[in-house]
């Protein structure tokens, strides 16, 4: 198999030509300068996100994906530390560490949701969940995925990264929990841009979603899919990148990560299984101190010179 494969089933274009954007406004503090910015997605939406340059010595990039918590006023200000849980804060802290990195809101989320912008919740809750399945079944229904348009539109989020000054090619990298590691999963297996990945509370077989009747997001909603192909299958497309993978033993959104973990490192080479780096933390879904500091802490060591 190969990444033309699957990336032909979903339909997906990876945009890495050179992107237009505005500065809405600029915050600094003594570590890092934050830039909102505007910029067009992949259907000439407007798309906001957070862009953080370091102040000092740069060492590399990440693309931070956000995750959804059934909270889709909160998208970009939540990595980037505003809103929100201080374990999802990776921009503020990895800024810190000298890492340049963008957090967008991917569609339905804070200021792409249709009936309400920013961080305030919707006076009704109903209306982001709607238009969260309508996203969804207006493209199914078009026989276009809704995975289709989040990825592209990370990877037009991830060219924006790529045009900032002072980065090097190897020390690029994305990371996302939850919602957030969906979108690693599908985005970094066809995008040779992103040198490592993380995926957090993310890596779980469609099958073992349907024997333990678990959620499916809806972005994962693809016709025919799980006939063919499984999370591994994605994963396997990463080789020779690596990819930190992240779960709790009590998470039902990483249900058998160890064991998709464990079919690749059976399934492949021996020069290959470096790719795949896998850590179990004792806790829920949410992140906690553990695997934050995990999670930066691996991205600091791949960037940092040897």
């Amino acid at each position: 198999m190969n990444d033309s494969n699957i990336q032909e089933a979903l339909g997906i274009e990876i945009y890495k030509n050179q992107i237009d954007y505005k500065i809405v406004d600029t915050f600094e503090t003594d570590d890092f300068t934050r830039h909102l910015i505007e910029y067009l997605g992949s259907e000439d939406d407007k798309i906001s996100a957070f862009l953080f340059i370091p102040k000092s010595k740069i060492i590399g990039a990440i693309l931070v994906s956000h995750q959804h918590n059934g909270e889709r006023h909160f998208g970009k200000s939540e990595v980037a530390g505003i809103v929100g849980d201080p374990f999802q804060w990776f921009c503020p802290e990895l800024a810190k560490q000298g890492i340049v990195s963008i957090a967008p809101d991917s569609i339905c989320f804070e200021d792409r949701r249709t009936n309400k912008q920013g961080i305030k919740p919707d006076e009704n809750p109903e209306n982001d969940w709607l238009q969260h399945y309508n996203e969804m079944c207006y493209r199914l229904l078009n026989g276009k995925l809704l995975m289709k348009k989040v990825v592209e539109d990370s990877s037009i989020a991830l060219s924006i990264l790529l045009q900032q000054e002072g980065l090097k090619k190897e020390a690029v990298g994305m990371l996302g929990h939850s919602y957030g590691g969906n979108t690693v999963l599908f985005h970094s297996p066809f995008d040779d841009r992103i040198k490592y990945a993380c995926s957090s509370g993310a890596v779980c077989s469609y099958k073992a979603k349907f024997e333990n009747n678990t959620g499916i997001e809806m972005a994962e909603v693809i016709p025919h899919f799980a006939e063919k192909y499984d999370i591994d299958d994605l994963l396997k497309l990463i080789y020779p990148r690596e990819i930190l993978i992240v779960s709790a033993t009590k998470d039902k959104y990483s249900h058998d990560a160890n064991e998709v973990y464990l079919s690749l490192i059976e399934s492949t080479e021996a020069k290959v299984k470096d790719s795949y780096i896998f850590k179990e933390f004792e806790g829920e879904h949410s992140l906690d101190k553990a695997r934050f500091d995990c999670i930066v802490g691996w991205f600091v060591e791949k960037f940092s010179p040897k």
